[in-house]
Order: structure tokens, then sequence, then C-alpha cells
């Protein structure tokens, strides 16, 4: 990767971070991860090789687990790596598509929140269990809450796609 490129993935990691720190700082039941919607518009616009996306990743993680207030931040590591190798293959299928940075990044959000979930679930089992009485409870409350933060960093991203892909095609 280029050195432009490693300062654009770093500039938009950046913008996420900062967005996500200020939204979970509203302590709403809600905090969409911004991060993500900032990776994978990286992703996207500088078309990384596979291990530099598994990079973003995992630096995307450890962001996400240092500003989360979420049940096991740790899962970040994880999930987040997975999050960025679904964006990286699925954009690379649908490039040229109408739509398929808010696809892509619609399914990375489902991906990397789902796989969250699931290791939370196995870390932190009794005290999920505590606060949510069953495994369901927790399905119930968590499932929209995926859905809702990844319809939110698809529009996101589909709308800052055009602006910031002419900034960076002009370089």
């Amino acid at each position: 990767m280029k050195s432009r490129d490693v300062a654009i993935v770093g500039i938009l990691l950046a913008i996420g971070a900062i967005l996500r720190y200020f939204l979970a700082m509203l302590h709403t039941p809600l905090t969409p991860n911004m991060i993500i919607a900032f990776y994978c518009l990286a992703i996207i616009l500088v078309k990384p090789k596979l291990p530099e996306a598994l990079g973003i990743g995992i630096v995307a993680g450890i962001l996400s687990m240092f500003i989360s207030s979420s049940i096991f931040p740790p899962a970040n590591l994880v999930s987040e790596p997975i999050g960025a190798l679904v964006c990286f293959g699925l954009y690379a299928v649908l490039k040229g598509r109408a739509g398929a940075p808010a696809f892509s990044t619609f399914v990375t959000t489902l991906a990397s929140g789902f796989s969250f979930a699931a290791i939370a679930l196995l870390a932190v089992a009794p005290k999920i269990l505590n606060q949510y009485s069953t495994v369901l409870g927790f399905v119930i409350v968590f499932v929209p809450i995926v859905v809702i933060t990844a319809v939110f960093n698809a529009i996101i991203v589909q709308v800052l796609y055009y602006p910031t892909n002419r900034v960076v095609t002009r370089g």
C-alpha cells in the first residue's frame, strides 16, 4: 500500500473513532459503530490487498476495543477483522455495480455485529444471562441494534462514497 493510501486509511479510521467516541458518550441504547462505516469506506476507496484489509480490520478492532462501552470489548479484536475481510471480498465481487458500497457495508456490519455478539455470548454468558434472562432475550435485543446500525452505516458510506472517491482519485 502506498503511503498516500495509508494516510487515507488512517484519516478515515480516525474520523470513525472520534465519531464513535462522541456517540458512546451519549449513553444511548443504540450507539452506532462508525468505525465499521469508515473502515468499509477506506477498503472501498483504497482497494487494498487481502493482508492489508486484514490489517485495517485489526487496527479497527483495537480502536473499537478501547472506546467500546459494550459488554465485552475484546470481542472487537475478532469481529472487526472479520468485518474487514467480508467488506474486502464482497466489494471485490460487487465493484462497479450501483449500490455496491452500501450493500457491502450493510453486510459487513451484520457480519461484524453478529460475530461480536457470538463471541461476547461465549465469553460472558453468565453476565448476559443475568442482564437479559435468556439467550433469546439477548438475541431479541441485539439483532435490531445490529440491523439498524447496518442500515445507518450503509447510508453513510453510500452518501460519502462519491465525494470521497472524487477527492481520492484527484490525488
